[in-house]
């Protein structure tokens, strides 16, 4: 979109992080992720790293990745269920903020929304390490399989950006621009959802990033959850303003 970088950097719990410790916890989930999908860790600086393992991941293929991960699917989706349960409807959110220099709230949201993006997938899946799959289905709702927060589990969800049926988040006044929708697990149970809220600001936009799990999620995850945030937005916005996948 643009041959500019933006500048970012992340606010959590009133705690600002620059754009290199984000990095830093990128680089420090990789190894895990790699253990956890049976493909090597990629060597040299974090961007070639970041290719490389994304690359390896997308030719698996979604079939394969769910054989590698099916015990980690299996036992997730008991847990889900379980805590949705228990939780009865009510919710707890894990919230990011990201403060951008460059760039634009629409012109991020449409870049995002934009399956029909030829780096769609790639994109999705390179933005964070425990992103195993992510991709559109043919009813429009995006299939997510990762490893959410501080989970020891990999997770897999599909989020419908149509439908805002049972999120518990209202939506803020004077956004410009969002990314919403209810989080599905199995046979149609909403586990919870997303209302990532954008607004322009002078010189670019801020990001306020805001995912709700089931109230019985434990409080780790939760904390744990909001760097999982920073990362791939973080990235994300350099993908949609002109950094190099």
């Amino acid at each position: 979109m643009s041959n500019a970088s933006p500048t970012v950097y992340a606010v959590i719990g009133g705690r600002r992080f620059a754009r290199d410790r984000v990095l830093a916890w990128e680089a420090e989930r990789l190894p895990a992720a790699a253990s956890k999908i049976g493909l090597p860790v990629p060597a040299g600086e974090l961007g070639g790293r970041r290719r490389a393992f994304a690359e390896s991941k997308l030719a698996l293929g979604a079939e394969e990745i769910k054989r590698r991960l099916a015990r980690d699917l299996r036992a997730s989706a008991i847990a889900a269920n379980a805590s949705t349960w228990l939780s009865r409807g009510r919710r707890a959110t894990s919230v990011c903020e990201l403060h951008v220099v460059g760039g634009s709230a629409n012109d991020f949201v449409q870049w995002f929304g934009d399956t029909s993006r030829d780096d769609y997938a790639r994109s999705m899946t390179a933005a964070h390490p425990e992103h195993f799959l992510i991709q559109a289905l043919p009813d429009g709702r995006q299939e997510v399989i990762e490893t959410t927060g501080g989970s020891p589990l990999a997770t897999r969800f599909l989020v419908d950006y149509s439908d805002l049926s049972t999120l518990n988040t209202p939506r803020s006044p004077g956004v410009d621009a969002e990314a919403a929708g209810v989080a599905v697990h199995g046979k149609g149970i909403h586990i919870g959802g997303v209302r990532h809220e954008f607004r322009d600001v002078p010189g670019g936009f801020h990001a306020r990033l805001c995912v709700e799990f089931p109230r019985a999620t434990s409080p780790r995850m939760l904390s744990e959850h909001r760097r999982h945030l920073a990362i791939e937005f973080s990235n994300w916005v350099e993908f949609a303003f002109g950094t190099a996948l």
